[in-house]
């Protein structure tokens, strides 16, 4: 009987970032995802307290939210999510890879899965939210969604989407992180977790020169603008 082929994904450890950095990054690597060929799980920070917020969503009402400054418009959907101390991620699938196909209550529902299994595996217990609870409008991280991950009652992990020619993007942000973790040891049941489930093997992804300056371009003429951060 023959075992079934080892799937690759690919791995990128990018550390902490700026707002415009961290965005435009995680854009490129939704247009370069056909050329990628397989699935990418980036682990990130920031190197300032900055807001997100979602691609759809209302530049006057974000700003009636939060106090938090610099704003930043995602690639993806969702509502206002605070960024400082939290530990972020990103997915970024080609077309080809199942993850695409997904309904996107799907797709959102299985990371959410790997997460509470990574929390299991450190001893952490948590619950996939069964339904929808909202306190504040507009405010991931007030209230939760169903498939949101909680922790005691309260969410401590939310995520956007969004589905292009390209791919699929997921941007994810844990908040706040139960005692006596780090992030890097939630990184790395992260990693075991997926490789046990899915057979999965990690290959580091090392950004090409193109790959870079693409980011770079996006960042500064794009997620860094006003044109773009206030577009709406």
């Amino acid at each position: 009987m023959k075992s079934s082929p080892v799937e690759t994904w690919f791995l990128l450890e990018s550390g902490p970032g700026g707002f415009a950095h961290n965005m435009a990054l995680d854009e490129a690597l939704l247009e370069a995802a056909p050329t990628l060929g397989q699935p990418v799980l980036r682990f990130y920070g920031w190197t300032e307290a900055a807001a997100s917020f979602g691609y759809f969503q209302h530049i006057a009402d974000i700003e009636r939210l939060t106090l938090l400054r610099p704003l930043v418009r995602r690639p993806t959907g969702g509502g206002l999510v605070p960024h400082d101390a939290d530990w972020t991620y990103s997915l970024a699938f080609p077309p080809s890879h199942s993850w695409y196909a997904l309904k996107a209550t799907a797709s959102y529902e299985r990371v959410h899965r790997w997460l509470h299994a990574a929390f299991r595996l450190l001893q952490v217990e948590t619950e996939v939210a069964p339904c929808r609870r909202m306190e504040l409008p507009g405010q991931c991280f007030a209230g939760h969604e169903k498939s949101d991950l909680l922790w005691r009652g309260r969410k401590i992990a939310g995520a956007a989407q969004r589905r292009t020619k390209s791919g699929l993007l997921i941007q994810g942000s844990v908040q706040p992180q139960p005692p006596g973790l780090t992030q890097a040891a939630w990184a790395q049941a992260m990693r075991e977790v997926a490789s046990e489930t899915w057979g999965l093997r990690w290959e580091p992804l090392l950004l090409s020169s193109n790959l870079a300056e693409h980011t770079e371009a996006l960042a500064s003429t794009k997620y860094s603008r006003d044109t773009h951060n206030r577009r709406r």
